[in-house]
């Protein structure tokens, strides 16, 4: 059982990077995501394509893929054109990903939450002389929101999961610790358990706190 203990304490190291990555990248993500859905609720067919070409792009490869081409790619492709460029941390590539790869995602959160608004919103701040730019600012948006919490919250859960690939690039989250205990050790299967437990006391939590405010929500629409 010690050694069991040992593999999860040793993963539970990369907690902070794990977490640190997820809420830096979440909120990239969320402000991405929402120019991504106003950009397709626009009349500008160039934005719309402009929109949908990212996420169809971003939602069809990998993010190990999009991790690879980020921390490696860009600064080869950099240096090609003879400027001398490396990360000073691959920490930052690895929150860019996370961050574009989650903007992704939530941009289609964003945009069903705002296509749920009643059209009547906008046609009576549009009466009272809003500009279209202040209606969505000052009555669609808070208003989406609410709706698209639980949804963003999901978003962040599975992030904290995803960032288990960025280990492969660098970053020593709580998958690398696992791989480095491992390979030091050999003891490959409480590494990878403790691995998985110190994933479960962060998304367990989370999911819970989730459910029980979807739950919260579904009782006052009833009501």
């Amino acid at each position: 059982m010690g050694v069991y203990l040992k593999g999860f304490l040793i993963a539970c190291k990369g907690i902070p990077a794990t977490v640190g990555v997820s809420m830096i990248a979440i909120i990239l993500g969320a402000a991405l995501g929402l120019l991504l859905a106003l950009c397709s609720q626009t009349k500008s067919k160039v934005l719309q394509v402009i929109a949908k070409v990212y996420v169809d792009v971003v939602r069809g490869t990998p993010m190990l893929v999009q991790a690879l081409i980020m921390a490696y790619g860009v600064p080869w492709l950099i240096q090609t054109w003879g400027v001398n460029f490396t990360w000073p941390s691959l920490v930052i590539p690895a929150t860019m990903v996370c961050g574009l790869n989650s903007a992704a995602y939530l941009s289609e959160v964003i945009r069903s939450g705002i296509q749920a608004i009643d059209k009547g919103q906008m046609e009576a701040a549009r009466s009272l002389g809003m500009t279209h730019g202040m209606a969505m600012k000052l009555v669609i948006i808070p208003q989406a929101i609410r709706i698209i919490l639980p949804a963003f919250a999901n978003e962040f859960v599975t992030l904290i999961k995803e960032t288990s690939v960025l280990g492969y690039v660098g970053v020593i989250e709580i998958l690398r610790r696992g791989q480095l205990w491992n390979a030091s050790s050999f003891e490959t299967f409480p590494a990878y358990i403790g691995v998985a437990l110190a994933y479960m006391i962060l998304t367990i939590p989370l999911s819970k706190i989730i459910n029980g405010y979807e739950r919260k929500m579904s009782r006052k629409e009833a009501a």
